[in-house]
């Protein structure tokens, strides 16, 4: 009876073992397929035989290992020279957009100077300038005005005093001339008297 209980007990044990290795082993596969390296480096590290001062690990785990290393490596490298790519493009994009941005300044800062000022013969004046500029010409042109009207009635007064003197002088001519034709007459009369006197 102790024997087949010693002989269960043994059968037990290796089942288990074996179910354990079985466990393991299934972990293993699962732990170095999907887990992280880091987690599959832990997972090899716990789960390999001491021996002395050493560990001795599965040979297809240590080549699974170096496979997802590998993997993840050059998953990184591809991912870094896509990244590396995006990044150009996008500099490219930046430096297109900044030009762009730098002519879209310069058309407002033009249109701005455009809005501001107002082209007078082919030269543009800002409105500040071209305000003071026309009522400049505005009081230019008043002044001009005031000193033509003044010049025009000053010239009327003395257009209207030379006719009045005129008139008064053409009045004394032709009283004069009455008086000289009156005058010549009656020297033509006593002539004609004298001349009268002497045929007699």
């Amino acid at each position: 009876m102790m024997k087949v209980k010693h002989l269960f007990l043994a059968i037990t044990l290796c089942f288990s073992l074996l179910a354990s290795g079985q466990n393991v082993a299934k972990n293993a596969n699962l732990k170095l397929k999907e887990g992280p390296i880091k987690e599959q480096f832990e997972f090899i590290l716990k789960n390999s035989n001491k021996y002395k001062n050493y560990k001795v690990v599965k040979r297809d785990w240590i080549e699974k290992l170096q496979r997802n290393v590998a993997d993840s490596i050059n998953a990184i490298k591809k991912e870094y020279t896509t990244e590396v790519s995006k990044v150009a493009t996008q500099q490219t994009e930046i430096e297109k957009l900044k030009t762009d941005l730098a002519s879209v300044n310069q058309k407002i800062d033009d249109l701005n100077t455009e809005k501001d000022s107002i082209s007078l013969l082919g030269i543009q004046f800002s409105k500040g300038t071209y305000q003071m500029l026309m009522w400049g010409i505005i009081a230019v042109l008043a002044v001009l005005w005031l000193f033509f009207t003044y010049r025009f009635k000053a010239s009327n007064t003395i257009t209207k005093e030379a006719k009045a003197k005129l008139a008064e002088i053409e009045l004394e001519f032709e009283e004069h001339r009455k008086r000289a034709l009156e005058r010549e007459q009656q020297v033509r009369r006593k002539l004609q008297d004298e001349i009268n006197k002497n045929k007699n």
